[in-house]
């Protein structure tokens, strides 16, 4: 038996989830607005969606090397697409590898193997610093990109993910592909690894995230240099003032409207990828 919503609830409702939603963007359009004010502007105005007057300072500061407060933007955003690229590639590869094997292969120990895995999830990524540090500079790839990518590579919550997509994936499917020749690494990529395109998706949206927005792993294995900076840490220095004198409004809210738009587009583009995977992981949970 259906119960009808009545119109007057069904508007208040429209017009609570409207309010929700000007909530939520509201700071997204002071934060653009704000980056084509004045510094004056920003200060005696600070929620105004209209610059009075409309000034490109701040955008020819990032952009513009000759200009006189000229902070490295362009350093800052190729360094986080090359670390952001590299360890999403890799974490989507390794970590796939990774909960295959301990879905699949029975071999001494596998147990014990998940059980770190997990065990590893539960540990603070601020209690691993440390020991990051000291095995970079051990290598001696501390204030490199090596050490910026590499400790970074494979993740156990990815491997977690995708362990538990391909307990789903029925033994008959890849049985039928040994019976035609194909080996385990075969039947890995060619059969198994293509049915996983949802957690695949999931698995790149939260590596790509959680690589471009990480600060402390670039703040430990890297010196603070320009050089290796990357957007979210250049933000910080920015930030602070460490770059320059005043308030810098405009600077910084473009600098953090940077950082956003990428894995907001990420995120647009394969949101419906995104859901589908989170529900079918729960349907099959």
């Amino acid at each position: 038996m259906s119960t009808r919503v009545s119109p007057i609830t069904r508007i208040c409702v429209y017009l609570a989830l409207v309010a929700f939603a000007v909530l939520f963007i509201y700071p997204f359009f002071v934060q653009i607005a704000t980056s084509f004010k004045t510094d004056a502007d920003a200060t005696n105005n600070p929620l105004s969606l209209i610059p009075n007057p409309f000034s490109m300072a701040a955008w020819r500061s990032m952009f513009d090397p000759s200009a006189a407060a000229h902070v490295p933007m362009t350093t800052w955003l190729f360094n986080s697409v090359l670390v952001a690229s590299v360890v999403t590639v890799s974490r989507v590869f390794f970590d796939s590898l990774a909960g295959y094997a301990l879905s699949r292969l029975r071999f001494p120990g596998r147990g014990l193997v998940f059980a770190l895995v997990v065990g590893i999830m539960a540990v603070p990524g601020v209690a691993l610093l440390i020991p990051k540090f000291l095995m970079v500079n051990y290598l001696g790839i501390y204030n490199t990109y090596a050490a910026m990518i590499m400790p970074l590579m494979i993740d156990a919550a990815g491997v977690f993910i995708m362990k538990q997509f391909f307990d789903s994936v029925p033994v008959s499917i890849e049985e039928a592909a040994r019976m035609d020749g194909a080996g385990i690494f075969r039947t890995f990529w060619s059969v198994v690894l293509p049915m996983a395109r949802p957690a695949l998706i999931t698995l790149t949206i939260l590596s790509f995230q959680g690589s471009w927005n990480e600060f402390t792993h670039y703040l430990v294995v890297t010196d603070g240099t320009t050089g290796h900076q990357t957007l979210v840490t250049g933000l910080a220095s920015l930030a602070s003032g460490q770059l320059g004198a005043g308030t810098q409004y405009p600077l910084k809210l473009g600098a953090a409207l940077l950082t956003t738009i990428p894995v907001a587009v990420l995120f647009f583009i394969f949101q419906r990828y995104f859901v589908r995977g989170a529900n079918e992981g729960a349907e099959k949970g």
